[in-house]
């Protein structure tokens, strides 16, 4: 029997936005930099480098800004885009790519952003309009996919209610995350195949956390279910502020090595990814914990 494997997967790192934004050592904005190019050299294509959020409630991303004029190429450079505030600021810098979030648990909604599901997702349907008529790349980021720090195990049928939704409004990707990292690999399969079926014109992401130990089990399934795509966070850096427990992304480098002993094409160099994380690593709050980054160099 033949496994269901693609030829090639696109990672889209997330190190720069979700990796950082938890950490409470305040990052200089020229590291953050230096950190981005490093990743962009070693042949990441797609990433998502900062955040329009408030800086009272996310201090790390107060330089969005300056992350956004300093990072001018023609790769898929994404902002996150929590309201209307932090999408005007997007569209002020030229930006090219946003993300928008909602969470599928109402309370983990209210928690992070002070709004049910149903009220943010009213408030982005003509955000979304509008950034298409600019022709701007949107990503749809559904939170808390699989479980809820507060709600618990989260029906799949509402998963895929929301996803409906913002696909009926035009995004152009939908980024599913296991948000506390507490899905099991049946249940990556089961969702993502669903996901896959009824939204085949869609750019359907995996994002998964490695809380429990699971995530590379939980890419594996992903890729079984048809997924093509996944974020990743270079030396697994992460967590979700709104998220109590829940750890890092998985690591970039342990996907991208596992990916490269199956034969799938990622079209990242491991030695360069490893250096952007050497570069970031003495800024970090926490060690860096991904396993290819600790591998001898032999390896």
């Amino acid at each position: 029997m033949r496994m269901n494997l693609p030829k090639e997967v696109a990672i889209i790192e997330v190190g720069p936005r979700d990796g950082l934004q938890n950490d409470p050592s305040m990052v200089p904005t020229p590291i953050k930099t230096e950190f981005i190019t490093a990743l962009k050299r070693a042949g990441i294509k797609e990433m998502e480098i900062t955040s329009f959020v408030s800086p009272k409630w996310v201090p790390q991303m107060k330089d969005a800004s300056e992350i956004v004029r300093a990072i001018n190429d023609s790769s898929r450079n994404i902002v996150l885009t929590p309201n209307r505030k932090g999408v005007d600021l997007a569209l002020s810098e030229d930006c090219k790519a946003v993300a928008v979030f909602v969470g599928v648990s109402n309370t983990f909604n209210m928690k992070n952003i002070n709004k049910t599901t149903l009220d943010s997702l009213n408030e982005l349907k003509p955000i979304i309009a509008e950034l298409k008529e600019k022709n701007i790349f949107v990503r749809a980021c559904i939170s808390t996919s699989f479980y809820c720090p507060y709600e618990g195990k989260i029906a799949v049928d509402d998963v895929i209610s929301l996803c409906s939704a913002f696909v009926d409004s035009g995004v152009d990707e939908l980024s599913v995350a296991d948000t506390i990292g507490m899905a099991n690999p049946k249940e990556s399969f089961e969702l993502f195949s669903r996901l896959n079926e009824l939204f085949p014109q869609t750019l359907l992401t995996a994002h998964f956390h490695d809380t429990r130990g699971m995530a590379l089990a939980n890419v594996f399934a992903a890729l079984q279910a048809g997924i093509h795509r996944f974020d990743t966070s270079a030396g697994g850096l992460g967590g979700c502020p709104f998220a109590k427990g829940a750890t890092g992304n998985v690591a970039t480098e342990d996907v991208v090595f596992m990916l490269h002993q199956m034969g799938i094409s990622t079209g990242i160099d491991l030695n360069a990814l490893k250096d952007a994380v050497k570069l970031i690593e003495p800024h970090l709050s926490r060690p860096v914990e991904s396993k290819y980054y600790h591998l001898p160099e032999s390896e």
